[in-house]
C-alpha cells in the first residue's frame, strides 16, 4: 500500500547545502517504491519552481526556512500536512505547534530533533530558553523521537525519560574524485595536506586548528568554511588567511569539487563538539581517511573509539604527528565502521519502518 509521508524543516529539493537537505534527497534517492514523499520548499530559496523531484512533490512556502522565519515556516508546513500517512519534522522550529497538530492528527508524527541545538553558543538566552521548549514538546507530544548519535539517545532517556530511535547519517554520497583540471584549480592538491570542512562556529574550534598552522612536521590545513557568515567568521579568515601552512577556503557546493578535497587529502581533521553524528565526519571516514576528532561523546560515539582524539592544540599537534602506518590502519578502521552504520540504503531502511 502506498504511504504519503510529509517533510517539514528543510529549505527543499534540489538540495543546497545542509545535512537535513541531504538526508531527504537521500531518502528519495534510496527510497521503496510504495513510499511517495511531499517535500515542502522555501520558496525564496528556488529561482526555478519545480512542482515535483524524482516523481516526489513539491510544495512551496513563501518564507525562508531558517532564522525566525523558520518557525512559521514549519508551522505552515505542518498545517498542510493532515492528508498524509506520516509527517517527517527535521529540527524542532516549529515544535510550539505539534501539541494543536496531536489533536487534529491521529497518523504519526515522527521529529528528529537534530541534537541538543539550544546547547550552541551562537543562540541568545531567549533563544536558547525557546529551543528547549521546542525540544520538550518535540519529545512529549511526537510519536516518535529519532536522535542521530547514541549520546542523544541517552540525554532524551535521562532528561525526558523517553524512549528515542537512533538512525544516523549516511556518508556513502562521498566518492573519490580525481580531475586534472582541478588540480590545476587547487595547486596545492597534489601534495599532501589536512583538511577540515565545518560551519565557521566556536563549538568547531576552528580557532585550536587555525592555531596550530605552519607549526613543524606538520601537513599544510585546508579549511572549507561559510567564513563571511559571522563576525568570528570574518576575524579568524583576517587573523589567518596570509598564514603560512593554512589554506582557507570559502564554503564549497559543488560535491564534485568538495568530493575532490576530500579524496585527495590524507588526513581529517573534525573540531565538531556539539550536535550529534556530524555528517561531515562519516563522509569522511567512507572516504578512508583517517580521523583526529575533537574529544567528545559524539564523535567517540560515531567513529566507535576508534580513531584519534584531542582537546587542545597541544593534543592536536601530537596526534597529526602519528606515523603514517597507524594513520593508515585508521583510515581502514574508519571505513570499516562506514560501510557497517552509514550507508543510506541503511538509513532508508530504517526511517521507512516509523513511517
Amino acid at each position: 500500500m502506498m504511504k504519503r509521508v510529509c517533510v517539514v524543516g528543510i529549505q527543499g529539493l534540489p538540495p543546497n547545502y545542509g545535512g537535513f537537505e541531504t538526508l531527504v534527497s537521500e531518502l528519495v534517492n534510496h527510497k521503496s517504491k510504495h513510499i511517495i514523499y511531499k517535500v515542502f520548499c522555501s520558496l525564496p530559496a528556488y529561482t526555478r519552481r519545480l512542482s515535483s523531484f524524482k516523481g516526489n512533490i513539491l510544495s512551496y512556502v513563501n518564507l525562508n526556512a531558517n532564522g525566525i522565519s523558520s518557525i512559521l515556516y514549519d508551522v505552515i508546513c505542518m498545517s498542510r500536512s493532515f492528508h498524509s500517512d506520516a509527517i517527517l519534522i527535521l529540527g524542532t522550529s516549529g515544535a510550539i505547534f505539534i501539541p494543536v497538530l496531536r489533536l487534529f492528527y491521529s497518523r504519526k508524527i515522527i521529529v528528529n530533533i537534530d541534537g541538543a541545538e539550544w546547547r550552541r553558543q551562537k543562540w541568545s538566552r531567549g533563544a536558547q530558553f525557546y529551543l528547549r521548549l521546542s525540544e520538550m514538546l518535540a519529545v512529549y507530544f511526537s510519536h516518535t523521537i529519532i536522535a542521530d548519535n547514541q549520546a542523544i539517545v541517552k540525554y532524551i532517556e535521562k532528561r525526558y525519560r523517553k524512549r528515542a530511535v537512533l538512525i544516523e547519517y549516511g556518508g556513502d554520497q562521498a566518492f573519490p574524485v580525481s580531475n586534472p583540471e582541478y588540480f590545476k584549480e587547487y595547486c596545492f592538491a597534489d601534495k599532501p595536506y589536512a583538511i577540515t570542512i565545518c560551519r565557521i562556529e566556536p563549538e568547531n574550534n576552528i580557532d585550536i586548528i587555525l592555531s596550530i598552522g605552519g607549526a613543524e612536521g606538520i601537513l599544510p590545513i585546508v579549511i572549507v568554511g561559510n567564513w563571511s557568515a559571522s563576525v568570528y567568521g570574518k576575524d579568524l579568515y583576517r587573523r589567518y588567511s596570509n598564514k603560512e601552512g593554512i589554506i582557507l577556503l570559502d564554503a564549497i557546493y559543488d560535491i564534485m569539487r568538495l568530493n575532490f578535497l576530500r579524496s585527495n587529502a590524507c588526513l581529517y581533521i573534525h573540531g565538531h563538539s556539539a550536535g550529534g553524528t556530524n555528517p561531515s565526519l562519516v563522509e569522511a571516514m567512507n572516504l578512508g581517511l583517517p580521523i583526529v576528532a575533537f574529544d567528545c561523546i559524539y564523535n567517540r560515539e560515531t567513529t566507535e573509539n576508534a580513531c584519534l582524539y584531542w582537546s587542545n592544540s597541544l593534543d592536536l599537534l601530537e596526534q597529526i604527528r602519528t606515523s603514517k602506518d597507524q594513520l593508515k590502519s585508521i583510515g581502514e578502521r574508519m571505513k570499516e565502521i562506514a560501510k557497517r552504520r552509514y550507508t543510506w540504503d541503511r538509513i532508508t531502511r530504517l526511517y521507512e519502518k516509523l513511517y
